[in-house]
């Protein structure tokens, strides 16, 4: 009897990698070549990087100058929280640092900044930003103030109001970051009005090793890496030059993703009411918000993720509790305790994030899974197990 293929939903820990992408890598890794030699083979992998800066940009929606290339979202992160920036040449200062309770844990603990110049900024039980206390942090001083803001959640897929959070920041003089990670290829990024977005190429379908800074105005951050002169001087070392090629492939991609939202968003909520329909006592995390159209964030009374996620695992089925930059840590969602959730609840989030690679077959299997899985510890019909 033929063994059934396994069944990955897990694309906001890692999409799985595009064709389109494994091609550049492979095609990069032939060809070889240092982007800072001038020799022919050097030309040719600075044409690669500038190919694939140019698709991140577009992505984006920034020209391909204001890409930096860094090794990923966390190398992003700990580049731009940091105290000292640039504008038009002029230096700036932050003496400190907002940032949402929600965010990934690569904001959350600060970048460069001291913990006690770090003000955590908190969200409403459907995890949007308090804007009343964002406006109250930022009034606070002294002197303006660096904040970061997702774009959206990992493990809710909640969208942030970022046009008013920028309005804000802006008005008190400061400059916003946005973790644009989860966003990318799900939504337009092309109006996001942060001074400064991060990207990461193995969450579109490309490699884990390249990710990006696209900043939107003439204002970056000190360099973190110093040394030769790489991207503009923005961030020494040698380019990684097949997982560059691949985050260019694939972001051209996700550019093409965005004129098939409609119908991810369809399959989203097609599976939230299938769930429902199998188990009344589901609860769908952040159901109030606006929310990527690929994520399903759902708890059942008295089952803990980590059990479900097993359950799922043995049935050939992937699927996360929480964050995959968490794994290995039995624990309660940072997020959904920022939503107020008690601990005993927040141990329960357990997400389905689909993606590129997504087919109605592979949901309508899944919601078979579902049945036998919620059956089996006990939850089908809302009874604690």
């Amino acid at each position: 009897m033929p063994v059934e293929p396994r069944l990955y939903l897990d694309h906001n820990a890692t999409a799985p990698l595009r064709p389109e992408a494994m091609a550049a890598a492979v095609a990069a890794m032939q060809a070889g070549g240092n982007a800072s030699s001038v020799h022919a083979e050097g030309r040719a992998a600075r044409a690669a990087i500038e190919r694939a800066r140019a698709a991140v940009g577009r992505l984006a929606g920034a020209s391909p100058g204001r890409v930096t290339f860094t090794s990923g979202a966390t190398e992003a992160a700990a580049t731009l929280l940091q105290p000292d920036w640039t504008a038009e040449g002029r230096p700036l200062h932050f003496a400190r640092l907002i940032v949402s309770a929600v965010e990934h844990p690569c904001m959350l603990r600060g970048g460069r900044f001291a913990a006690d110049r770090v003000s955590v900024l908190d969200v409403d039980a459907d995890g949007i930003v308090r804007l009343d206390r964002l406006e109250a942090l930022l009034a606070e001083g002294p002197g303006p103030a660096l904040v970061a803001v997702q774009l959206a959640n990992s493990e809710t897929g909640v969208i942030q109001p970022i046009d008013a959070v920028a309005r804000m920041v802006q008005a008190h003089g400061g400059i916003l970051v946005c973790d644009a990670v989860q966003a990318a290829g799900r939504l337009p990024l092309a109006s996001v009005p942060a001074d400064c977005l991060m990207l990461s190429g193995h969450k579109i379908g490309g490699l884990a090793g390249a990710g990006a800074i696209v900043a939107r105005d003439d204002c970056g951050p000190v360099p973190l890496l110093t040394g030769g002169g790489q991207e503009r001087n923005r961030r020494a070392g040698t380019e990684a030059l097949p997982a560059i090629a691949a985050f260019g492939a694939a972001a051209e991609a996700a550019v093409n993703d965005l004129q098939n939202i409609g119908a991810l968003t369809g399959l989203r909520d097609w599976l939230r009411d299938a769930l429902r329909t199998i188990s009344p006592c589901l609860t769908v995390i952040g159901e109030n918000a606006d929310r990527l159209p690929n994520t399903l964030c759902v708890t059942l009374p008295g089952v803990a993720a980590e059990t479900a996620v097993i359950a799922f695992d043995l049935e050939g089925v992937a699927v996360s509790a929480g964050s995959a930059c968490s794994s290995g840590k039995v624990g309660a969602s940072h997020v959904l305790k920022a939503m107020g959730m008690s601990d005993g609840a927040a141990r329960g989030g357990l997400r389905i994030s689909l993606g590129w690679s997504t087919q109605r077959a592979d949901v309508e299997r899944f919601i078979d899974v579902w049945q036998r899985v919620v059956a089996r510890l006990g939850s089908g019909s809302g009874r604690a197990a």
